[in-house]
């Protein structure tokens, strides 16, 4: 793999991880009941903050929990980049690696700094909202979505019956 490919990805990962940082100290510095409608009905820019994990998960975790999290994420974390730095791969299998890579070393470095993360897309229909996120999230999601397409795409398609060739159908 050459090493401009790597500093690609390294790049993205590092834009993504900076990118989510500034966002979140943007919305870090509004008041805790911060809301503004970007589109009515659909999207909000709110703050929220979420000691827990995805989705607000174990928000009233114990402390030994939120640190065996953050222990495992960081053993996750340093399994995927060795992968990526040493296994060959295409350029969109890279691309998404490096997009989870970014978003999950800012959601790790938040816990780990602040104990908890920033959130700050809201996006809901009605009464009906899907749970806050981040940029970090966003990533994250975009990362696994090029995954999922790259091993759909690269599905072996099974070879055709083999014809069987007419003498052996009277013998």
């Amino acid at each position: 793999m050459s090493r401009s490919f790597h500093l690609r990805n390294l790049l993205l990962g590092l834009g993504v991880f900076v990118a989510d940082q500034l966002s979140k100290g943007m919305i870090d510095k509004l008041p805790e009941d911060y809301s503004h409608t970007v589109i009515p009905g659909l999207f909000k820019i709110i703050h929220a903050e979420n000691p827990g994990v995805a989705f607000g998960l174990f928000q009233n975790a114990a402390p030994f929990f939120r640190d065996l999290l953050i222990t495992a994420s960081s053993l996750a974390l340093l399994v995927v980049l060795g992968l990526l730095w040493r296994s060959k791969q295409s350029a969109r299998t890279g691309y998404a690696m490096a997009l989870i890579i970014g978003g999950a070393c800012g959601n790790l470095f938040d816990r780990m700094l602040h104990g908890k993360v920033v959130d700050f897309l809201l996006f809901f229909v009605g009464a009906h909202s899907w749970p806050v996120f981040n940029l970090a999230d966003s990533a994250i999601v975009i990362g696994a979505g090029l995954l999922v397409i790259e091993i759909i795409q690269d599905r072996p398609v099974p070879a055709p019956a083999a014809a069987t060739a007419p003498e052996e159908l009277h013998t």
